[in-house]
């Protein structure tokens, strides 16, 4: 079915020459309900949306989670919007731990909280037609005893109970089945280098995909404020390093060594050589402003950042697309 934008205004395009295709999370628009951001952000011209499971907006472990995500497909479809599944609500499955349980907790059962929410990630993006899954590994545990006392040199708050070997094979096992399902249906896993995380660099996305033995289902979810903030190379050649397994891509503004997600000219990025690497990849999915301690002004930065990386797109030099790296 072809869709049928609610809007009579033809939705602006990046330039006639780079397809990008942009979108906006909806963690930066937690305050609205899901059907009124998905309005806005068609209203505003986005492509698409960046959706990020969780209770205020598609709780994946709602009963009847089957019937909420049919509407929102219709939704979609009849606003011209295209969608990526985003699984890094803070509290959906812990309220008292942000982001907990994940994939590298030492309970198994715990683990298999995080695994579960994946696969029904994975069958909402299947039901959505979505691009791709995006997750992240989580962080290294650590022990609580060690953080009764940090200032005791005997007892380092940096001592983990988790050693990174047993980390990463946690992780491994973890995500199989996840990846038999993203197989089975068809969508790509889209993992996430994250700072702060046992996968937080390109560099561990790849011993990753060694340890997967390389599975067609997984992907990359790059986040181009996250290589500003700690990768060697420059975020456009991030882009280009990262173009084969380029599944999901994240944007917003950054300052080298410090991960705080910024809007758009607050940070140290230089946009234009970044959407002309991805260009030149020929990546044809989403990139999603990134802006989820923004919130609370979430109308004012969603509309804010489309024009800038429209006018970022516009300066690209003409015939770089196509050009593979």
């Amino acid at each position: 079915m072809t869709p049928t934008p609610r809007r009579s205004n033809p939705r602006p395009q990046a330039t006639n020459a780079h397809p990008l295709r942009f979108g906006y999370g909806t963690n930066g628009l937690a305050d609205l309900r899901l059907d009124d951001a998905l309005a806005l952000l068609a209203d505003l011209g986005y492509d698409g949306v960046g959706l990020t499971l969780d209770h205020m907006h598609l709780d994946p472990l709602a009963p009847d989670v089957a019937a909420r995500t049919r509407k929102v497909a219709r939704r979609l479809d009849t606003l011209g919007l295209g969608v990526t599944v985003e699984t890094g609500a803070r509290y959906v499955l812990d309220p008292c731990r942000k982001h907990g349980p994940s994939l590298l907790d030492p309970d198994p059962a715990d683990r298999a909280r995080r695994v579960d929410l994946l696969i029904r990630a994975v069958r909402i993006a299947a039901d959505l037609g979505a691009h791709a899954v995006h997750c992240f590994s989580g962080v290294l545990p650590v022990n609580p005893t060690h953080l009764a006392n940090p200032a005791d040199p005997a007892n380092p708050a940096s001592t983990a109970d988790t050693t990174e070997d047993t980390a990463w094979k946690r992780l491994a096992e973890a995500l199989t089945p996840v990846l038999d399902a993203a197989t089975h249906a068809g969508i790509p896993l889209a993992v996430e280098p994250e700072p702060g995380h046992l996968l937080a660099t390109l560099a561990d996305f790849h011993h990753l995909r060694r340890i997967l033995g390389d599975p067609p289902a997984l992907g990359l979810t790059l986040d181009i404020g996250h290589c500003q903030c700690l990768e060697p190379l420059s975020p456009a050649d991030c882009v280009r390093a990262a173009a084969p397994w380029l599944r999901h891509v994240q944007i917003e503004d950054m300052r080298r060594g410090h991960h705080e997600h910024l809007p758009f000219g607050d940070g140290e990025i230089d946009f234009p050589p970044v959407l002309e690497a991805l260009a030149a990849t020929g990546y044809q999915a989403l990139t999603v402003v990134e802006l989820p301690r923004h919130s609370h002004a979430g109308p004012h930065f969603a509309a804010q950042s489309l024009p800038f990386l429209h006018r970022a797109a516009r300066a690209i030099p003409a015939g770089a697309e196509g050009s593979t790296p």
